[in-house]
């Protein structure tokens, strides 16, 4: 289940998305409101009020930083640094950052480090975001930090932010966050977190490996219980979104119980959708999914059910692609037949086939339809099954697919309609009198013609069931696509097979 050329040509084209620490599409467009919240819209909107952007802070805030040097929290050095950093404009920083950013990167983590004023604490974070949004790979200067020499201090940026994550106020858990992503991110030799690894998602030692899985933990105890009302969870499924990009990280989120977390956030719900968290959330289920035991856990039509839903209904391309990808990961493997009936059944060929009508920016979309329609095609025959046939006529309700298609499917389970007594014919012919569903009619009238098409006696067991005249009647229907299927129809029951034969020539010619 490793990633294709096109699937890691993927990962480079959405770093824009995926390297910011910037948050979604819509931020305020939907609350999540889990398990424990009893907040009202008016509570959330002003919570989300209240959370300054970092430019917002860092305009209207000062920080005197002498008073930590007198303190002796931070050195003298730490002072000067700042001093010749703070509230200067974009491109003055920009040339500082070129000329030695892992000095100014250094210092601001040493008042990290040391100061517990949430003002300050919340004034550095923004500084250091600041750094990163400018461009995520300044990351490598935190990696500078733990070879001080004199007077500078060992400083482990992991277990700096990592506390920083417990404390209480989110604009602090928000921004050490999206900083901690993207020093994981770019951290050096990665190799070690695959050797510490086991295939079941067991860590073994590796310092850097266990602050990863602390973090894990953190971002899915957002999940669970957001700390936040509006951008908990979205902030949680970026981080996890970034993080699982890395093969070793997959075992880890999944031995810690993110898959069922992570699955309950795909879909289309009813409302406001954030687009971000819709995009990243279907994200971290393909990137789950590369990996075999996650693939296993994925695996449930309900998901499979969602993912179609994103693909009918979705109207971001990011987000249309990243939903087809999933699919086609999860459809891939053998043995998938109860996933590949869902799918059917939720109207995956049809959605296909309408998304291939589309015209498309992102040229990779319709190779990916392409691919999902061929699965889908090799595996009518399978899904084709007469039980399946017959828990829909049963049930009342037609659904388009291959079973009503299928020369195949006729030709071997055409007769088995007439078994016990004809009572699977019978049931169908009740949903021509029964129905008030178009689409249900129109397959009916469908698969009655399959019937005498396939079974040699077909025309005399629907006269004795005395059906045509049902038929006939949905010649007047007033849905035009039911009129169609039932002239279609009568024209089976009542001409010979040479008739039909000699007006579909005409028809051609």
């Amino acid at each position: 289940m490793a990633a294709t050329s096109s699937q890691q040509g993927f990962f480079s084209q959405q770093q824009g998305t995926l390297g910011g620490a910037g948050g979604s599409e819509d931020p305020s467009g939907r609350a999540f409101l889990l398990s424990g919240s009893a907040l009202s819209s008016d509570d959330i909107q002003q919570e989300f009020k209240q959370l300054p952007t970092t430019q917002q802070l860092l305009r209207t805030r000062e920080i005197p930083w002498d008073i930590y040097m007198t303190a002796r929290l931070i050195t003298d050095r730490d002072l000067q640094l700042l001093r010749r950093y703070d509230k200067k404009d974009p491109q003055q920083k920009k040339l500082l950052l070129s000329d030695g950013g892992e000095k100014y990167v250094r210092a601001m983590m040493s008042v990290l480090q040391n100061v517990t004023k949430e003002e300050t604490v919340q004034y550095v974070l923004a500084l250091v975001d600041e750094v990163l949004e400018g461009d995520s790979q300044r990351a490598r200067f935190f990696f500078s930090l733990t070879y001080g020499e004199g007077e500078d201090s060992v400083l482990d940026p992991y277990g700096i932010l990592l506390r920083l994550l417990q404390r209480d106020d989110w604009f602090t858990q928000e921004k050490a966050a999206f900083i901690l992503s993207q020093v994981v991110a770019h951290r050096p030799n990665k190799e070690a977190l695959g050797e510490a690894v086991m295939p079941d998602g067991t860590l073994v030692g590796d310092d850097v490996g266990k602050a990863i899985l602390a973090f894990i933990d953190w971002c899915l105890s957002q999940l669970r219980r957001p700390a936040h009302p509006v951008n908990a969870v979205p902030t949680a499924v970026h981080c996890l979104a970034v993080m699982l990009r890395e093969k070793p990280v997959r075992p880890l989120v999944c031995k810690a119980g993110g898959v069922g977390l992570i699955m309950a956030l795909v879909g289309m719900p009813q409302g406001g959708i954030n687009v971000q968290v819709q995009y990243e959330s279907i994200l971290c289920v393909w990137l789950l999914s590369l990996y075999g035991p996650g693939n296993e856990s994925l695996s449930t039509p309900a998901l499979v059910n969602r993912l179609v839903d994103v693909v009918r209904l979705a109207h971001k391309e990011k987000v249309i692609r990243v939903a087809l990808m999933a699919l086609k990961s999860l459809l891939d493997e053998s043995g998938k037949m109860a996933l590949e009936m869902s799918a059917v059944e939720n109207g995956l060929p049809k959605a296909l086939e309408n998304r291939a009508e589309q015209t498309w920016e992102d040229g990779d979309i319709p190779d990916l339809l392409e691919d999902l329609q061929e699965r889908m095609d090799a595996g009518v025959l399978a899904m084709s099954s007469l039980e399946r046939y017959r828990k829909e006529v049963m049930q009342g309700t037609l659904v388009p697919g291959p079973m009503h298609e299928s020369e195949q499917f006729w030709s071997e389970n055409a007769e088995k309609l007439a078994d016990n007594n004809a009572a699977l014919l019978k049931a169908l012919l009740r949903l021509l009198d029964a129905s008030n569903d178009h689409v249900t009619l129109c397959l009916a009238c469908r698969d009655v013609s399959n019937f005498v098409t396939h079974f040699p006696h077909g025309k005399g067991l629907i006269a004795d069931l005395e059906a045509k005249p049902l038929v006939m009647r949905l010649m007047a229907h007033p849905d035009s696509g039911v009129q169609r299927e039932a002239l279609l129809c009568v024209q089976k029951l009542l001409l010979s097979k040479n008739t039909l034969g000699y007006m579909a020539q005409v028809q051609d010619s």
